[in-house]
């Protein structure tokens, strides 16, 4: 009896634990090893003798993420299809185009002007309109005393020609100032008659070769009291029959004083710029009139020298072009453009900000910008017009010590 009750006991116990495990394998179920025998039927949970033992605790299963996908994808690019970064493309430079001369079938000779004239006159006045320079406020054509007659008015204008030559138009400006304010009885031929030559000389001692200017104007105002009634030619010939006086200064006298254009006022700056250009070549400022009044309009005549007068007073100088500023050298139209090269220097700068620390050193990258002037610009100092004829003066070397 008692047996029996300890034994339906066991049964309940050994049910109870089936169903358990049961509920646990359900909800986990076991992993199983690929190595081992699906037919074995010995549960793992069996003691050696038969036995159910504890079971052991089950490892939680880790859920495995799902597996990112990389596209690998390749972009096939040809060498040449690669651009490198562009440079800057630089105007080629021009070549000297002078103008032509064409001889026509019926013998006739017609002077063809170089093909990019209009451009190069019409940047360059742009450049003028720009950058003021000397002749535009101190020029000769603007010095005579507007407060006098006319007569008056073109006699001081023929002075202050006189005076240009080889002469800067600031010192020129000066020395007519002066006269215009102390000479006696105001500054007309009749009071220059009256002064005493060592008188004038005072007054214009400033202005290149004054002995010879004071000079060439006594013996001027003589002639024009004597031939001339008292007034300046209105002609080239009874212009340059005065001492002193040459084509370049009777053709802008008969321009400033009658308004009258004869012909090309010819001074070193233009006989320069226009051979620079390759305009022609010529040899002195006599042929570069005549070449340029073979084919330049005539309403040019007059402008064209006060256009290059103040272009080389202030870009194309005679000495140290500034070529990197001229709009001609920037596009290709100048033949004889020379663009400084620039150099990086580095220099090492010491700087203590303390006199008890240690000294400092940086260093420091400088751009030097380096000029080329040719030789013929300063080894020849380039006489005016009226120096036809005489050999040209060499520069005095400087004696290094």
């Amino acid at each position: 009896m008692r047996t029996s009750r300890i034994s339906r006991d066991t049964s309940r116990i050994l049910a109870a634990s089936r169903t358990l495990r049961q509920t646990r394998s359900g909800a986990n179920p076991p992993v199983h090893d690929p190595s081992e025998s699906e037919l074995s039927s010995v549960p793992s949970d069996a003691g050696s003798d038969g036995e159910f033992a504890t079971p052991q605790p089950k490892r939680r299963k880790t859920t495995r993420e799902t597996p990112v996908k990389v596209k690998h994808e390749i972009n096939e690019v040809s060498l040449t299809s690669i651009t490198s970064p562009k440079k800057e493309a630089k105007p080629k430079k021009a070549r000297r185009v002078p103008a032509k001369k064409i001889n026509g079938a019926d013998g006739s000779v017609k002077i063809e002007p170089p093909p990019n004239w209009e451009q190069i006159y019409a940047l360059t006045r742009e450049m003028r309109n720009e950058n003021l320079a000397p002749v535009d406020t101190m020029g000769c054509e603007s010095l005579a005393d507007k407060q006098r007659s006319p007569r008056d008015q073109r006699f001081q204008t023929l002075i202050a020609l006189m005076l240009s030559s080889q002469t800067k138009d600031t010192v020129t400006a000066v020395a007519m100032r002066g006269m215009q304010e102390r000479m006696p009885g105001g500054f007309n031929l009749e009071s220059v008659l009256a002064l005493e030559p060592t008188e004038l000389n005072g007054m214009i001692n400033k202005v290149g070769f004054h002995n010879l200017k004071t000079k060439y104007i006594k013996q001027t105002a003589l002639i024009l009291r004597d031939k001339f009634n008292s007034d300046i030619p209105d002609t080239i010939e009874g212009l340059v029959s005065l001492p002193g006086v040459g084509p370049k200064m009777a053709y802008l006298t008969m321009s400033a004083a009658w308004g009258k254009d004869e012909g090309i006022g010819v001074d070193v700056h233009v006989h320069r710029i226009t051979n620079l250009w390759g305009w022609h070549k010529t040899q002195n400022p006599e042929q570069t009139r005549a070449a340029l009044e073979s084919w330049l309009p005539r309403d040019k005549w007059h402008d064209i020298n006060n256009l290059l007068v103040g272009f080389g007073q202030t870009i194309c100088l005679p000495v140290g072009r500034k070529c990197g500023d001229c709009k001609l050298s920037e596009r290709g139209l100048c033949p004889s453009a020379v663009v400084g090269a620039k150099k990086k220097v580095k220099k090492e700068v010491v700087v203590k900000t303390d006199p008890e620390e240690e000294a400092v050193v940086k260093e420091k990258v400088v751009v030097a910008k380096i000029e080329e002037i040719k030789a013929e610009d300063v080894d020849v100092a380039v006489g005016d017009i009226e120096d036809i004829g005489q050999a040209p003066s060499k520069r005095a070397s400087r004696s290094k010590n």
